[in-house]
């Protein structure tokens, strides 16, 4: 069993399988780690058949560990349905992921998983950002932090990691949205990341072509010659070993893959596409370049099959490890 700070998970929304994926974590987990506590609702936990107790401080989540999930009592207020989420549920979704982002940034955390949210539901509430990756990167501006800031997206499953330049753009908007300056940045994160999360001394990036056969040479979009291509030279002269671009309908097979630590892509799709491919109920999303580690399953809320006991754990169980190890590398 680890000993070092509890991971805090929030709980997401609470009509979806959040509260299942976190329950069955942690019957998988609860043997040998890591130790997480929960940032939201108890009942929701008990409702779906899984032992939970309060506790007052994270500090105690590891006592009783093998026992019960610890959980950092915050009521939803207001009654929930699996399946049918609510409006009145939002002000707490949101309560929770600020209140866990602050035990991580007050050091009490050793790093934050998220479970998923609906964020059409939390518009209400006044939320404006197109996802976690957004408010965590806005929760945690202006805190300290010694590195390339972010927030930029990866996603991670055993033989992949990607990384995205633009994240919840329209596919129509996304290059006109493309800078020579955002793509460096992407990849300056991305590089830093592989070495202080990963462990990678020296990284290997490869970066995507926008358009088909990488453009060839401007005759199929223009992108390429005016836009990446110089982007990844600047790369390789800040240090960092970068190649590309490359074509995406070759980048992501498994004799390409071996040749890099980590793909920068231009847009949503492109990115995830390959990596759910490779692995579709493990996938995790981490977030780079912020001064707490941050994960998340890659999926979303399942309000279709919420309280029904189908929800796999895996990518949540995912989550929760590459969390501790990246705590552990960022600790080394």
């Amino acid at each position: 069993m680890p000993t070092s700070r509890p991971l805090i998970v929030s709980l997401g929304d609470p009509a979806g399988i959040g509260p299942e994926i976190i329950g069955k974590a942690w019957q998988v987990l609860k043997a040998e780690g890591p130790v997480f506590a929960v940032c939201g609702d108890l009942d929701l936990l008990r409702h779906q058949g899984f032992a939970a107790q309060p506790v007052d401080d994270l500090g105690d989540a590891a006592a009783n560990f093998q026992k019960a999930i610890p959980v950092l009592h915050s009521a939803v207020g207001t009654s929930v349905t699996p399946g049918k989420p609510s409006n009145e549920a939002a002000d707490a979704i949101i309560r929770w992921i600020r209140e866990a982002t602050e035990l991580c940034l007050g050091g009490k955390a050793s790093g934050l998983v998220t479970a998923p949210i609906a964020k059409s539901s939390l518009y209400s509430a006044g939320f404006k950002y197109p996802g976690h990756t957004e408010y965590l990167g806005a929760l945690t501006q202006g805190t300290p932090y010694d590195g390339e800031r972010g927030p930029v997206m990866m996603l991670a499953v055993k033989g992949l990691r990607t990384t995205l330049v633009t994240i919840h753009k329209p596919l129509a908007e996304v290059p006109a949205a493309l800078s020579i300056d955002q793509i460096v940045h992407a990849g300056r994160v991305t590089a830093q990341a592989l070495q202080r999360d990963f462990g990678l001394p020296r990284p290997r990036i490869a970066v995507a072509a926008l358009n088909p056969h990488a453009g060839e040479n401007g005759t199929i979009g223009h992108e390429e010659v005016d836009i990446i291509t110089p982007a990844v030279k600047c790369l390789q002269d800040c240090g960092i070993d970068a190649k590309g671009p490359f074509p995406a309908d070759s980048l992501f097979t498994a004799a390409h893959r071996s040749n890099y630590d980590a793909a920068v892509c231009m847009y949503h799709d492109q990115a995830l596409i390959p990596v759910k491919m490779l692995d579709f109920w493990g996938g995790v999303n981490v977030s780079l370049g912020l001064p707490i580690v941050r994960t998340s399953p890659d999926h979303g809320t399942g309000f279709d099959i919420a309280g029904m006991g189908k929800a796999r754990p895996d990518s949540m169980i995912s989550a929760l490890r590459m969390a501790y190890e990246i705590a552990e590398c960022r600790a080394r």
